[in-house]
């Protein structure tokens, strides 16, 4: 089973590169092999430029070498961990536009006939929240990012296979966010143990 990790947060201390690091360890002892994705590191641009511009009426439209790059370690990937702060309630501006410029248009998605090319493909989001969950139900958005990130961005994809997760009250709890995230995890990596050995 080979991983595509990304991770986007710009500090390499954070709780969500905490969290990284211990995925990257939890999949590599299950035997996985990973391609860590750490966007800011790699100075991803997540502006969009007109060439990376998705045109449906250019069904075989060239993108730029970068996102060509990143669609190859898509494509190499067999499963995606994507590990974020969620900020304003979704996700940081990077990771939209690493979705925006590499999840593109005869790529990832197209016309009605179209197999994505992330089809078959299982993705666990896991956004670590520095609100409590109370919080976001008194703000009326609990669930909308989990929502978003399954259905919006996963099955528009042909991702059937998509979790997404929200630890919340990370700031004030960072021990137990952590042991939160590691039990998804756990279970995300029990789920491909069960899934190779069917």
């Amino acid at each position: 089973m080979h991983t595509l990790l990304v991770v986007a947060h710009p500090r390499p201390s954070s709780l969500t590169a905490q969290v990284a690091d211990r995925a990257r360890s939890r999949l590599e002892a299950a035997g996985s092999t990973v391609d860590l994705l750490d966007l800011h590191t790699e100075g991803f641009d997540p502006r969009m430029t007109f060439e990376d511009e998705p045109d449906i009426d250019d069904p075989g439209k060239v993108y730029s070498a970068e996102v060509r790059a990143h669609m190859r370690r898509l494509e190499a990937a067999d499963e995606i961990v994507i590990i974020f702060p969620v900020w304003w309630y979704g996700l940081p501006a990077l990771l939209k536009g690493w979705i925006d410029r590499v999840w593109n248009h005869g790529f990832a998605y197209g016309p009605r006939t179209f197999t994505s090319q992330l089809a078959g493909k299982r993705v666990l989001w896991l956004g670590l929240a520095g609100g409590t969950e109370r919080a976001f139900t008194r703000s009326g958005v609990h669930g909308l990012l989990e929502q978003q990130l399954t259905a919006g961005i996963s099955r528009y994809s042909g991702i059937e296979a998509a979790t997404s997760h929200v630890v919340y009250d990370t700031i004030d709890n960072g021990a137990a966010a952590l042991e939160t995230a590691d039990a998804i995890l756990a279970d995300f990596v029990a789920a491909e143990a069960t899934q190779v050995a069917a």
